[in-house]
C-alpha cells in the first residue's frame, strides 16, 4: 500500500513539477493564434471548450489500454509500478505534450508529416504506412473485442448473441464518427464516457483502500511473477503496459485535438495532463487487480477461465464486487465502450494522415468517404485474422512508432536549440525496447535474451552516434 500511494503522488508531482519544465523548455506562446482559428473550417478544425479537449483527448488515448495493459503487466510484479510511474513521467506524457505541440505549432499537422520535417522523406514516407497500419489494426481489434464482448453479454439469443451483428452496428457508429464534424458526435458523448471512465477509476481507486488484502511493495521489484517465466520483465513488461506508460499511438491522437485547441498555454493541460490521469488509472486498476486476487497465481486462475488470459474478467468482478449495481454499468463502459472510443478516433486519424500527404481537401462529405471507405474495406478483410495475432502485432507496431516519435522530437528540440535531452534518453530506452522484443518474442524472430538485448542496445547506440554526428554538421554549418 506505501508504494501504490508513493506512486499516485509521484504522478501528480510529475505533472506539477517537470510538466512545468517541459513546458518552459518548449517555449508557449500564448499570443499565437492556434490553427483551430486560422485554419477553421467547421469539420476537423473547430474550436472547443478545454475541458472537452482534455477529456477527448484522454478518451482518445485511453480506451481499454491503461486497464488491460496495468492488469496484465502487474503479473511482472512491482517493477510494474515504476514503470507506470517513471515511464509516464519522463516518456510518456513528454512524448504527448511534444508531439502534440510540434503539431500545434505545425497547424495540425499529422504525425507523419511531423516525423518526415525532421527525419527526412524517406521516413516519412515508412512513417505513412506505419500509422495507416496502425491505425487500421487499432480500429480492427476495437471492432471484434467489443462486438464478441456484446454478444456473450447477449446470451446467444437472435441478432444481439451474433458478433457479426454487433461488428456491423459498430462499423456503422465507425463510419459516422469519421465523417461527420468534430464536434457533431465525438465532441458530445466523449466527455460523457470521459467522466464515467474516470468515475469508474474513483470508485475502484475506494475499494482498493475499503477492502483489506495483500498488495505487492517495491521490496521485490525486479522479480519475475508471469506464469510464463520465459517472458522477462525486459522487454515484454515495456510492451505489456504501453498505454499507461507510453505509447506511440497517442502522437497519432494529439494532432486531432491540436486542431481544436484554443490557445497554446492550454497544451500542458490537455497533453501533459491526459497522460498523467491515464497513468493514475493504470495505477488504479494494476493495484486493484492484484489486491483483488490476493496473489499472482490467483490472478492468472481468474483471468484465464477458458485457458486464455483475459482482463475484462477481473475488471468485470471488480466493478460488480466493490461497486454493486453502478459497477456493473461501469465494467460495460471499461470493456465495451472505452475500445470503441478508441477505434473511431483510429479511422479518423487514419483519414487525416491520408489526406495529409495527399493534399486533399476534407471539406466535402463526398471527398472524406473517398478516403475512408479503402481503409473500412482493409479493416472489414482484417476482421478475419486470428485476434491473437493482430492484438501482438499492433502492440509493436504501437510501441515501435514511439520512436520514430521521441527521435523526431528529439531532432526538432536540437533545431530549435532547446533542452533535446528530454526525450534523447527515452527514444534511446524505447529503442532498445522494441528492437529486443522483436527480436526475442514469440512472434518475433526468437533470438536468445542475451542475444536480443545486445544487439537491442546497440541499435540503440548506433542512433545515438548518428543523431550526434547530424547535430555536429548541423552546429558546424551554422557557425555555433
Amino acid at each position: 500500500m506505501i508504494t501504490f500511494c508513493g506512486a499516485l503522488i509521484l504522478l501528480v508531482l510529475g505533472y506539477v513539477v517537470y510538466g512545468a519544465i517541459v513546458e518552459k523548455v518548449f517555449g508557449v506562446d500564448a499570443s499565437r493564434k492556434t490553427p483551430c482559428y486560422t485554419m477553421q473550417d467547421g469539420v476537423d478544425y473547430i474550436p472547443m471548450p478545454t475541458w472537452k479537449v482534455y477529456l477527448i483527448q484522454f478518451l482518445n488515448i485511453a480506451g481499454t489500454g491503461p486497464i488491460f495493459g496495468a492488469i496484465l503487466g502487474i503479473l511482472y510484479g512491482p517493477a510494474a509500478y515504476l514503470w507506470i510511474v517513471f515511464g509516464c513521467i519522463f516518456g510518456g506524457a513528454v512524448h504527448d505534450y511534444l508531439s502534440g505541440m510540434i503539431s500545434l505549432r505545425k497547424n495540425g499537422a499529422s504525425l507523419p508529416e511531423l516525423v518526415g520535417d525532421e527525419l527526412g522523406s524517406g521516413v516519412r514516407l515508412v512513417m505513412r504506412i506505419f500509422s495507416l497500419v496502425l491505425m487500421i489494426l487499432v480500429g480492427t481489434v476495437f471492432v471484434t473485442t467489443p462486438a464478441g464482448l456484446l454478444a456473450t453479454m447477449g446470451d446467444g439469443v437472435g441478432l444481439l448473441g451474433s458478433p457479426l451483428f454487433w461488428s456491423i452496428i459498430i462499423f456503422v457508429y465507425y463510419i459516422l464518427a469519421t465523417l461527420l464534424p468534430i464536434d457533431a458526435l465525438i465532441g458530445r458523448i466523449y466527455p460523457v464516457f470521459g467522466v464515467a471512465l474516470l468515475f469508474m477509476a474513483v470508485g475502484v481507486l475506494y475499494g482498493i483502500f475499503a477492502n483489506d488484502g495483500w498488495m505487492p511493495e517495491i521490496t521485490s521489484a525486479f522479480t519475475n511473477h508471469h506464469p510464463n517465466k520465459s517472458l522477462s520483465i525486459f522487454p515484454m513488461m515495456f510492451i505489456t503496459i504501453a498505454c499507461g506508460a507510453i505509447s506511440g499511438f497517442h502522437a497519432t491522437q494529439s494532432p486531432m485535438m491540436a486542431r481544436c485547441m484554443k490557445n497554446e498555454k492550454l497544451g500542458r493541460r490537455v497533453f501533459y495532463g491526459a497522460m498523467i490521469t491515464e497513468g493514475v488509472v493504470a495505477m488504479i486498476w494494476a493495484a486493484a487487480a492484484i489486491k483483488y486476487a490476493g496473489s499472482y497465481e490467483r490472478l492468472v486462475e481468474l483471468m484465464s477461465p477458458t485457458g486464455n488470459s483475459n482482463p475484462a474478467v477481473i475488471v468485470n468482478a471488480i466493478c460488480n464486487d466493490w461497486l454493486g449495481t453502478v459497477g456493473a454499468v461501469l465494467a460495460i463502459l471499461g470493456v465495451v465502450a472505452a475500445p470503441i472510443t478508441s477505434g473511431d478516433t483510429a479511422f479518423r486519424s487514419a483519414r487525416l494522415i491520408a489526406s495529409d500527404f495527399l493534399h486533399y481537401k476534407q471539406d466535402k462529405l463526398w471527398r472524406r468517404l473517398s478516403i475512408s471507405l479503402p481503409l473500412f474495406v482493409i479493416a472489414a478483410v482484417l476482421m478475419n485474422v486470428n485476434f491473437d495475432i493482430l492484438w501482438r502485432y499492433f502492440a509493436w507496431f504501437n510501441q515501435t512508432l514511439s520512436i520514430f516519435t521521441l527521435w523526431a522530437v528529439t531532432v526538432w528540440l536540437a533545431r530549435q536549440q532547446k533542452n533535446f535531452y528530454l526525450t534523447l534518453v527515452p527514444a534511446m530506452f524505447m529503442t532498445s525496447v522494441c528492437t529486443t522484443y522483436i527480436l526475442v518474442a514469440p512472434e518475433g524472430f526468437r533470438l536468445p535474451e542475451a542475444w536480443g538485448c545486445s544487439i537491442g542496445v546497440v541499435v540503440a547506440l548506433a542512433l545515438l552516434v548518428m543523431f550526434v554526428v547530424w547535430l555536429r554538421k548541423s552546429k558546424a554549418n551554422k557557425g555555433l
